[in-house]
Parts: C-alpha cells; structure tokens; sequence
C-alpha cells in the first residue's frame, strides 16, 4: 500500500544540497503517512548525479536519524522511482518488511555545470560506438524521433501538441519549473537541440525531490494500492534498439495482468515524457493509442482532464521538471494526490480509481509499469 507521498518544488536554483532536497521529500511522505523515521525498516534511494556517493541510502536515513534493517541504492536510469517502488512492494507482500521509503531527488540543475550534466548523462550511451562520437540524451533520443517521424509520414507539428497539453497541465501546480502556457507555434519556433527535436520538446534539468512510503495494510483509507507490476529491459544502448518494440508493450502487458485490469479499465495516466518522442513511442506501444496518432490525440483533448486519459496532470517531465529519479517519481505522486481527491485546482471531477504509471531508463532501455488501485468512493 502506498501510504505516503512527498514532492518538492522543482526548480533551476533550489538553494538546497541533494541530501537536503530528499530529507525535504522524505519527511513529507512520513508525515503523510503518519510515521516517523524510526518507524522506516528499509529505506531505497535513487542515484543521484550531484551526490556521487556509493551508498545513497544509509547516507539519507542517517541524516534522517533511522536506523533500518535494509539500506540500498539503486540505478536503472529514469525507471529507477518505479524500479525502486516495486522492490518496496515486493518487500511488503513478502512479509520482509513493513514500512518501506523509497526516495529520488537531487540538484541537478544547480549543482554541476551544463556541461557535467551533460557529459554524465551521455554515458548512457554506447561507450564506443555512440559517446566517442559526441552523442548525447537529446541526439539518442533525436534518432528516435527521426525515425518515427519518417515512418509514419508526419512532422514536428505532429509532437508539438503533446508538450502544448503537459504545460497546461504545469500551469495549475505551483511547484511547476515551467506555469507559461505554450502553443504549437512556440514549440515549433523554439532553437532546434537535436533535429527534430526544439528546446520545448525536451524536458528542462531540475533541481528537486520526490518520496514514497509503501507499508503494509493498517486499513488506512487514503492508502493506494499497487495492484499489478510489470518491468522490461530488452537492452541498453539505441544501436542495439528495436524501435518498433523498446519494452514498454510487455512491461505494461505484465502490470495490467497482475491487476486484472484493461486499458480500457483505466481511467489516468502517468507516462514518462522525457522528450515528446518518448511520450509519443510509449503512449503507442503500451497501447493507449494507435501507432503515430498519439500528438494528434493530444490535440484533441484525450489527454486532458475532461479526456477519456487524463495524463502527467502535474505536467510532466517536460513542464514540472526532471531532477532526476525524482522527475518520474512525480508521476506517481500526482496519481495518488488525484486518487485520494487531494489535487487541489488539478483535481479531476470525478475521482479516479484506477491508472497506469510508466518509465524508462537510458534510451527506452528499462521499463518499469505500476498500476494503482482506489477503492476510495466519491467526487473532490
């Protein structure tokens, strides 16, 4: 059961360490769920590129002052927070544990220069057939879209729309870097970084923290319930890729099943949206929409929360911001924020009861899938 969450603000200039920035979200989840860190007996804690520390987790729950029975890190790029939440829950159905944080955050945006961040994310790639050559996130994911784009006959104009509806969800979330409503014009207009992707088809780096405290069942009834896991790593660098089948469609096949639940049963949506392209492949191959059509969807108001999906209502990657593991840890924090009715101005009329999370890591490398169950009954 998932019984609390933490977010903060993200951010260019937080003002604030990675080790600050994640206590920060990590005392929110506790005290959302009426813990303390003494009550922690596993703490799991994403990679952090500013914090560089080979053992992230006892570092945060000292600084916390826990003392848990299980301490460990993890690193499978942005699947991490989901990757991270799974093992909690695989901990708590097993009997292992009881009351497991798990937690993602750092200052990547202010605490290294453009060129580190850069530099370390690149290493992603191909170490040498793909970094030698002076590749990129942005150039990786670029190649993606290239591909995409010539295949199914469209354009930039095509991906526009799905950053135009992740920033007019930001503009509702007072701790969105980015609240500016867009168009497609602006997007289209905006410096090109890797053809064919522009600046506002690539999420912005972000200082910022996300945390999620999974327990066992005490009969809260703001709990969330994870009902169905899936994960696929079918490999690591693009060169090696199959743009036709990156892992998500099995990913989200094995979650789905676990919960016995349809896509057509499902009723929000967190995707990871590092790029409009990885929105766009991972939309299509989980099955949401039909392959090409998913900017155009979201042109037409299926994304947005009088949609039948409503997605990213925080907004996303490309609109809250990425700092991180934390980025698409968001996701999941929105889902629950809207599942307890707790959403504020963002909050959908009619509650929802069931959604799909998705993320990946590297170049759509590792796929993690999360469905989240409500029996909570009601409207706002």
């Amino acid at each position: 059961m998932i019984t609390g969450v933490g977010l903060t603000e993200f951010g260019r200039d937080s003002g604030s360490t990675a080790l600050e920035l994640q206590a920060r979200a990590a005392y929110g989840a506790l005290d959302d769920s009426g813990l303390s860190s003494g009550d922690v007996d596993t703490v799991i804690v994403g990679y952090a590129t500013t914090l560089n520390h080979i053992m992230p987790a006892n570092v945060l729950a000292e600084y916390l002052g826990a003392r848990p029975e299980r301490a460990f890190g993890m690193s499978v790029g942005g699947a991490t927070g989901l990757a991270m939440v799974a093992e909690a829950v695989r901990l708590v159905r097993n009997g292992e544990a009881e009351n497991v944080l798990v937690v993602g955050g750092e200052n990547r945006a202010s605490g290294q220069t453009r060129d580190t961040a850069i530099a370390t994310l690149a290493q992603v790639g191909h170490a040498t057939h793909e970094v030698l050559l002076g590749a990129n996130i942005p150039a990786y994911y670029a190649l993606l879209a290239a591909e995409y784009l010539d295949r199914y006959g469209l354009g930039r104009a095509d991906l526009a729309p799905l950053a135009v509806q992740m920033r007019a969800h930001a503009v509702t979330h007072p701790g969105a870097q980015f609240r500016k409503p867009i168009s497609v014009d602006d997007v289209l207009a905006a410096p090109l970084i890797a053809d064919p992707l522009g600046l506002l088809d690539c999420c912005p780096i972000s200082d910022g923290a996300a945390a999620v405290v999974i327990s066992i069942d005490r009969g809260d009834p703001r709990a969330v319930t994870v009902a169905g896991i899936g994960q696929s790593n079918p490999h690591q660098h693009v060169s090696e890729a199959d743009f036709h089948d990156v892992g998500a469609r099995s990913s989200a096949q094995a979650a789905l099943r676990e919960a016995g639940v349809a896509i057509d049963g499902l009723e929000i949506l967190g995707i990871y949206d590092s790029f409009t392209i990885t929105l766009a492949i991972l939309l299509e191959q989980i099955g949401i929409v039909e392959p090409g059509t998913a900017g155009r969807r979201a042109a037409e108001g299926l994304f947005g929360p009088e949609g039948r999906f409503p997605l990213n209502l925080h907004g996303g990657l490309l609109s809250y911001g990425h700092s991180g593991v934390a980025g698409g840890m968001a996701h999941l924090v929105e889902m629950v924020v809207q599942m307890r009715g707790e959403a504020q101005q963002r909050q959908l009329d009619s509650r929802p009861r069931r959604g799909l999370l998705h993320a990946d890591g590297g170049v759509l490398s590792a796929h993690v899938t999360a469905v989240l169950s409500s029996t909570m009954k009601g409207g706002r």
